[in-house]
């Protein structure tokens, strides 16, 4: 794909604007001819705007990049789009109403256009600078890169404005059902990316209306909105055939899913740290073993450097519990950890009556295959720490876990081709969804997503995730989210096991 991303990870804004002459003008100086898309678009007030010298401050000319591209017919017809990141280099873009002109321009061209003398104002939901005529915009260079908007559909319901005519990518879009051979996009579809959903829109009478639809896919194209019963919400067109992705790297169903934890218990942590599963199937550990390992990256922790066997380094690095005995049936929580089983360490509620697969005093022995015994399981402060979840007792250095989570990015944690595997999760790709290469280590490539830190510090935080897994899909359909209430010595089980925030499987 011949577009670059650009990651913009979120937005925050602080513009301020005085208007004292006193305050902005200076003997000497001269007004840049040039104002940026988003100063334009903030004129706008819900009325048409005359756009002259004197409303653009001293400016007549915007200078920006096509986004635009007519030739599969699913753009609207007449309207040139183009955007810029002159201001704050926040992304923005504007509709041009040019007629059949407007297929003139392809993406990548670069235009300044004079708009001294237009009119701003929002046509058919569409924000547009009126009344430009071909005279007024003079194309300056072609084949510039064009920069997308990589965001995701949370984004763009909460603020779409923001990103009204401009070019997006949506990653990791799926349909909430498994498409069959034959179904195409034509028409309006309705696209999830973890986050959310937004429609996808797609003319029946376009040259790409017979694209397949994919299990999963990426979509480059241009958001625009409508207003639906006094709300606006944002949607996507795609402009030609190579907008959309189909990505092919395997997703399937963990057995097991990590649902929470407690890393820093109020009082002392040895043998009061403990992790919440959920099975997504039956499971008789008996007959299919599993293994959970955590790892601790202070920078004390030996053996130090980058991990060298992956999760069966060992030491102070990484310490593994088997799970071989037990039930946990489909859609039910488990636990695995230290052996008091109390609920927030010592003098607090017995959760002993909850389903533990594995109570191991991990303070006074050495792990079940590696790692050395310890104090301190999880890490409260600091470094990385992280938590996996295998199939069978045996982990090594080329083990994928069934899901794993990380807490914060300290430490020697990948480099020299030594790292911990992530698995393909709502967090972790091992396939980047955009460059197609592989990054199969947390911290590589895209896999930077981690838990932060609860503070202060020995609180008595528990960490619940709440997300939306599709057993049929084999995705998640809503990312997880941390939910940390402080716990007190006399809650309960019930208490994190709230389904209010808990984790839930939808068949």
């Amino acid at each position: 794909m011949k577009s670059i991303i650009k990651q913009i990870i979120g937005f925050a804004v602080l513009l301020g604007i005085t208007a004292s002459c006193a305050d902005t003008n200076y003997p000497g100086g001269e007004v840049n001819p040039t104002i940026g898309i988003y100063d334009v678009r903030n004129l706008y007030k819900g009325s048409p705007v005359s756009l002259n010298v004197e409303s653009l401050g001293g400016s007549n000319n915007i200078s920006a990049t096509v986004i635009s591209d007519h030739s599969a017919g699913n753009i609207p017809e007449g309207l040139l789009i183009v955007q810029d990141a002159q201001r704050l280099d926040l992304l923005r873009g504007i509709a041009i109403p040019l007629g059949s002109q407007a297929k003139d321009f392809v993406p990548g061209d670069s235009l300044v256009i004079n708009i001294d003398g237009a009119e701003l104002d929002r046509v058919d939901d569409v924000l547009q600078i009126k009344n430009i005529t071909i005279d007024k915009i003079q194309k300056v260079a072609s084949g510039k890169t064009v920069f997308a908007t990589m965001t995701n559909t949370a984004r763009i319901a909460a603020k779409p404005y923001d990103y009204e005519s401009t070019l997006v990518a949506i990653v990791k879009g799926g349909y909430e059902y498994s498409p069959t051979e034959g179904q195409v996009i034509s028409g309006d579809q309705t696209i999830n990316d973890g986050f959310g959903t937004i429609t996808l829109t797609t003319d029946a009478s376009s040259s790409i209306a017979n694209l397949p639809q994919y299990k999963m896919a990426n979509y480059y194209g241009i958001i625009f909105t409508k207003t639906v019963q006094d709300s606006v919400i944002g949607y996507q067109r795609l402009r030609k055939k190579s907008d959309l992705v189909e990505l092919k790297s395997e997703y399937k169903v963990p057995k097991a899913i990590i649902t929470g934890w407690t890393n820093d218990p109020k009082g002392t942590d040895s043998n009061n740290e403990y992790i919440q599963f959920m099975a997504t199937e039956d499971i008789d550990f008996s007959k299919t073993p599993f293994s959970v390992v955590t790892t601790n990256n202070a920078n004390a922790s030996t053996p130090t450097g980058f991990p060298r066997k992956g999760w069966a380094t060992g030491g102070m690095r990484t310490y593994k519990f088997n799970l071989t005995s037990g039930f946990a049936k489909k859609g039910t929580l488990f636990y695995v950890g230290g052996s008091k089983k109390l609920i927030m360490s010592t003098g607090s509620t017995s959760i002993a009556d909850a389903n533990w697969i594995t109570s191991y005093d991990y303070a006074g022995n050495d792990g079940q295959g590696f790692g050395n015994k310890t104090s301190n399981l999880l890490a409260n402060s600091g470094n990385a720490y992280g938590i996996a979840i295998f199939q069978g007792t045996e982990v090594t250095e080329q083990s994928i876990p069934e899901d794993v989570i990380f807490v914060a990015t300290g430490g020697s944690l990948v480099g020299n081709g030594l790292g911990y595997r992530i698995a393909n999760t709502d967090f972790y790709d091992i396939i980047n969804p955009v460059s197609l290469k592989e990054q199969p280590f947390y911290r590589s490539g895209s896999n930077n997503n981690n838990i932060p830190y609860n503070t202060p510090s020995d609180a008595g935080y528990f960490n619940m995730m709440g997300g939306e897994y599709n057993i049929k899909l084999s995705r998640w359909t809503k990312a997880r989210v941390k939910y940390a209430p402080i716990l007190e010595k006399t809650s309960t089980l019930a208490d994190i096991e709230n389904p209010e925030f808990l984790t839930k499987l939808i068949d």
